[in-house]
């Protein structure tokens, strides 16, 4: 990692185009993230209506010494409105992959999360063969809960999820 910190802040309308190549760029997505094309303007729109900060999934910019890194994502799940938890992701530039950003980013996230909101629980998941993400899941003190089997459709075959938990009353590294 770079001597830069890692913070988070709300996506800027300048971080757009570098947004938008994270998540429509098959070149700049990654092997565990390229899911096919998508409308390349639908996270501008969203931005448009509420900066990507609403009350069901909120994006924040990784930034590392001014630069926009990548981003993180929180979706609230749960069934009932008394059983919510969030789910959180990570996406994150080729050039920031790999340097302990990523591990940062989302340890950031947690802390933003248990101290803004009431949740008891937070959940990732990533691709089974994304050893990378879990080890930085498992740094940021998540727990490996189980697999699901057959969960994403990636490159003409079903894959397998590994999904990590994480409770607010659990130690943190």
């Amino acid at each position: 990692m770079s001597d830069d910190a890692v913070s988070l802040r709300p996506i800027a309308e300048a971080d757009l185009p570098a947004f938008g190549s994270l998540v429509n760029d098959p070149e700049v997505v990654g092997e565990f993230q390229w899911y096919g094309w998508r409308h390349p303007e639908r996270f501008r729109r969203r931005w448009e209506e509420h900066g990507l900060l609403g009350e069901d999934q909120s994006i924040f910019a990784v930034v590392v010494g001014g630069e926009f890194c990548g981003f993180v994502a929180a979706r609230r799940k749960g069934m009932l409105p008394t059983a919510q938890y969030w789910s959180i992701g990570i996406q994150l530039a080729p050039q920031a992959r790999g340097r302990g950003i990523g591990t940062q980013a989302q340890r950031l996230l947690v802390d933003y999360l248990f101290a803004h909101t009431p949740v008891v629980r937070l959940e990732a998941d990533t691709e089974i063969g994304n050893i990378a993400e879990q080890r930085a899941l498992e740094k940021v003190g998540f727990t490996r809960e189980g697999v699901l089997r057959a969960v994403t459709f990636r490159a003409g075959e079903w894959r397998d999820s590994v999904v990590y938990g994480l409770l607010r009353t659990d130690p943190r590294p």
